[in-house]
């Protein structure tokens, strides 16, 4: 199950980053517009923001085996439909249902891990599980941009069904089956029109915020109405309740900033290895590969060191590599090979905060919250991909070949932070989190 879960993290972000290597292609096979074309992949995007929370009660609440069928199914009915789309408009509505189906997916990959493995080797299986999501949201351009040259842009939507049905296969012979699905609840509709819709004003208006229009602005305000009226409803107490848990909100907003900050980084370093360096697209995808062969030799390892001297430790120390890592980035421009044993420094800093800082925060929720936490944290993790993306585009936009320097402060001091919050969040009793 911990495969199962690993691959469920690994379709569900390939599929994110994948296809924006694909889109000068897409646009112009269906001869459309940029502004429409982005859509591909704030498509997918917005669900997985919008319906986060609501996926996270439905896991909750029922049948794991069936739930986790349901997801892989509908995402791979998804994916094919999205590889056979005959016209923009098709691709981009496979893209949402496809989303749709990987929230679950994302929820239900943190409670596969939770459950299905003993308590003194979680921390070695969150290292593997969070590996398959880092391996399969970093390799995506680099892969894509080889599948694309070779075989077409539709193939990349092909790439993540075997895998798929690997993980149906392994739900089978591993889970046991319950009861039937229940639908969700009506009110959670409400939620996803509220807390949803403004989740996704504000990745709209960054996906904007490039552009030289104040639209933008306008856009992210529509949001503040509509969080403010999901947080005064009834389904906002659960989520208030949880961050109050101890040792809960502190690991929330760690993820934030470390996703924020390194995904700046990601999101400049291809224009900088392109424009700034002259590189070609498979040089550039070429050096972006030391991130997850980083975070490969760290993970499991980061894993056997924390099941022996705890979570939080190692996450605070991978805290600190990845901030040296975006400090070592600041004076980088000597070339593709430079760059690599820089970019090399963050990744293995990200092998050892993510996965640990995930069993931190499990650890910290009671039992019956497993989903929704697993929801709140993948929620937050995608809010810290936009801001990331959108200030890394619009840096790039201002300041040109110095935006990497730019980016690597500034990351540097979300990375710092982050690593002070863990270190000072306490953890919770484990009678407190045996119900």
């Amino acid at each position: 199950m911990v495969v199962a879960a690993g691959l469920s993290v690994f379709v569900a972000q390939l599929d994110a980053t994948i296809v924006n290597v694909a889109l000068p292609s897409i646009e112009d096979y269906f001869d459309t517009s940029t502004s429409l074309v982005q859509w591909v992949v704030l498509g997918y995007l917005a669900p997985i923001i919008g319906l986060g929370l609501c996926a996270g009660r439905w896991v909750d609440a029922v049948d794991t085996r069936r739930a986790l069928t349901l997801a892989c199914t509908g995402f791979a009915v998804a994916t094919a439909a999205a590889g056979l789309a005959p016209g923009i408009g098709w691709l981009i509505a496979a893209r949402l249902v496809q989303g749709t189906f990987g929230t679950v997916l994302l929820a239900l990959s943190a409670v596969l891990g939770t459950v299905a493995v003993r308590q003194t080797s979680r921390a070695r299986a969150f290292g593997v599980i969070m590996l398959f999501g880092t391996t399969g949201g970093v390799t995506g351009p680099a892969l894509g941009g080889q599948i694309i040259e070779a075989l077409g842009w539709r193939w990349i939507f092909y790439l993540s069904i075997p895998a798929i049905v690997a993980v149906v296969l392994l739900a089978a012979g591993q889970l046991p089956l319950g009861g039937r699905l229940t639908w969700p609840r009506r009110r959670w509709l409400v939620e996803a029109a509220t807390f949803g819709g403004g989740a996704i004003a504000v990745l709209v208006g960054l996906s904007l915020a490039v552009t030289e229009s104040p639209l933008w602005l306008t856009v992210v305000l529509v949001a503040v109405p509509l969080v403010a009226t999901w947080y005064r409803g009834r389904d906002a107490v659960p989520v208030r309740e949880l961050l109050g848990t101890r040792g809960v909100l502190g690991p929330h907003v760690a993820l934030v900033l470390v996703y924020t900050g390194f995904n700046m980084l990601i999101f400049v370093l291809p224009f900088f290895l392109q424009h700034g360096l002259g590189t070609t697209p498979g040089t550039a995808g070429l050096v972006l590969l030391a991130f997850p062969i980083a975070a490969l030799a760290t993970s499991y390892g980061a894993g056997m060191v924390a099941d022996k001297v705890g979570t939080r430790p190692v996450a605070v120390a991978g805290a600190g590599v990845l901030a040296l890592g975006a400090v070592l980035l600041l004076p980088a421009g000597g070339g593709p090979a430079d760059l690599f044993w820089r970019l090399a420094v963050v990744g293995a800093g990200f092998g050892l905060f993510n996965g640990q800082l995930q069993v931190f925060l499990m650890g910290n929720t009671p039992r019956d919250q497993l989903g929704l936490t697993s929801a709140t944290s993948n929620l937050v993790r995608q809010l810290g991909i936009a801001f990331g993306s959108a200030t890394g585009a619009a840096l790039w936009a201002v300041a040109d070949s110095a935006a990497l320097r730019w980016g690597a402060a500034v990351g540097a001091t979300f990375l710092v932070i982050a690593g002070v919050v863990v270190a000072r969040t306490r953890a919770q009793a484990p009678a407190e989190v045996a119900s």
